[in-house]
């Protein structure tokens, strides 16, 4: 008898469909399937497949309105951020189409060391085999495209896994992707449920894994992977510094848009805020401002801003991070507001340095202010986390920039930006428990593929 799953709209709790969970059996037929594909990836020359990706986001455009009605209806982020994810998304599917072209490798001289000279090694990237893609929910197609954009470019079959409550979005992504020339033998759509996970991770057919997800999941993954080649996209706890010379307008808004965005849903939110002590309350003012005239409600209304989180679970799971900083001394300048799955976008001023808030990834609409008086006193405070994804610092004092690009323990420093900054040729990813390994088009097609070398 199959296993089935119900999902529900987060906004208003209505049931969007019932869907069955594919069984092992299954697995194992899409997984001999792709293994058959590996060969037709193998015959299907570059040009070919960037054609393919090409025609790809050209589908995407066309069906963009649709899809990002899918994504708000199955996550309840807005519309409108909905359709920012549709446009990156097809940019991360055109950036995989050129990337598909550019695949190079080089020729190295043996006589750098002797006695080994005469010969001369040309060094080619290679397909892994199988990329097992397991994407979230907050960005069902972006973070999907930038696993099957490059994994397709680079010669790789794939068995795509999303998040559960993305079960009609991703199917419509697995179809246009037919459409536009994959075959079904190099693309697979599964929903194994929980329990087949590991055995799914340590399938000897399965060559890689690409994940983006929370710390405990990539845990698992590591555990049941053994020698795989792993690609792990994790948390953020990513501070974003507000400097004396800072433009406070501009920071106060890239402060929203990097938080209150997604609902916070974003593991590369603003999730803690450094205000040095000569502008704290000037900036604060306008932050506290700006933020209580967002639109929160219906996240199919164009104006809306903050939409529910993903379930009512989550909701519950911030208020109590939020309640336990509250118990630790901090105060509230703005929220602590709840509604069925609702978070009302939350400020909090005097928070403990060791205070959870701080120290672990919040998944919502939460921001905590900590002011400071010299930026080297910030440094320990925000490398006290077990992640390190990406910062952002409004500032103009290059030496300032420097000093923190140095001492900071993330993957990348956005000046004059927030943490979020993301664009689909940089490469993306951090340190400590935020990942193993880099995406962006290019860096994501070389981690899943291989060195191999011919000495003539």
């Amino acid at each position: 008898m199959s296993q089935t799953y119900t999902l529900v709209n987060p906004y208003n709790n209505e049931q969007i469909g019932e869907y069955e969970y594919t069984s092992w059996t299954q697995i194992e037929e899409k997984l001999a399937l792709l293994k058959t594909g590996q060969k037709v990836q193998r015959k299907t020359a570059a040009y070919e497949r960037a054609n393919v990706l090409a025609k790809l986001a050209g589908l995407l455009k066309e069906n963009a309105e649709k899809m990002a009605r899918l994504i708000t209806i199955e996550t309840g982020k807005t519309i409108s951020d909905s359709r920012v994810e549709m446009i990156r998304a097809v940019n991360a599917t055109i950036a995989s189409s050129e990337e598909a072209r550019q695949i190079s490798g080089e020729s190295l001289d043996s006589d750098a060391y002797a006695p080994a000279g005469g010969k001369i090694g040309v060094v080619c990237w290679r397909p892994l085999g199988t990329i097992f893609c397991i994407t979230p929910f907050n960005f069902p197609i972006n973070i999907a495209m930038h696993k099957i954009g490059p994994a397709y470019a680079a010669g790789n079959a794939i068995l795509f896994k999303p998040g559960p409550q993305n079960t009609a979005t991703s199917q419509l992504l697995v179809e246009l992707c037919y459409e536009a020339g994959m075959p079904e033998s190099v693309l697979q759509f599964c929903m194994p449920p929980l329990a087949d996970l590991d055995k799914l991770n340590a399938h000897p057919d399965v060559n890689a894994i690409n994940f983006t997800g929370g710390t405990a999941a990539a845990n698992a993954i590591a555990a049941a992977a053994g020698y795989k080649k792993l690609l792990l996209e994790l948390g953020g706890n990513d501070p974003l510094i507000i400097m004396d010379d800072a433009d406070l307008e501009a920071a106060a808004t890239s402060a929203i848009n990097h938080r209150f965005a997604t609902a916070g849903q974003r593991c590369t939110a603003a999730k803690r805020l450094f205000v040095h002590a000569s502008v704290y309350d000037q900036f604060r003012d306008i932050l506290v401002a700006k933020s209580a005239a967002l639109v929160i409600g219906d996240p199919m209304d164009d104006n809306t801003f903050v939409g529910p989180v993903i379930h009512m679970g989550a909701a519950k799971e911030i208020r109590q991070r939020i309640e336990g900083a509250i118990e630790d001394g901090a105060t509230v300048a703005l929220g602590n507001q709840y509604d069925g799955a609702f978070v009302h976008p939350t400020i909090l001023e005097n928070v403990r340095a060791n205070s959870e808030v701080m120290i672990e990834e919040t998944f919502g609409p939460v921001m905590p202010l900590f002011k400071f008086e010299d930026v080297e006193e910030i440094i320990p405070v925000i490398n006290n986390t077990a992640y390190g994804l990406q910062a952002g610092i409004f500032s103009n004092n290059l030496s300032v920039i420097r000093y923190l690009f140095e001492e900071l323990d993330v993957g990348t420093l956005a000046t004059n930006e927030g943490p979020g900054f993301r664009t689909e040729h940089f490469p993306f990813g951090g340190v400590k428990e935020s990942g193993v390994g880099r995406e962006g088009i290019k860096y994501a097609i070389r981690e899943m593929s291989y060195t191999k070398t011919l000495v003539i």
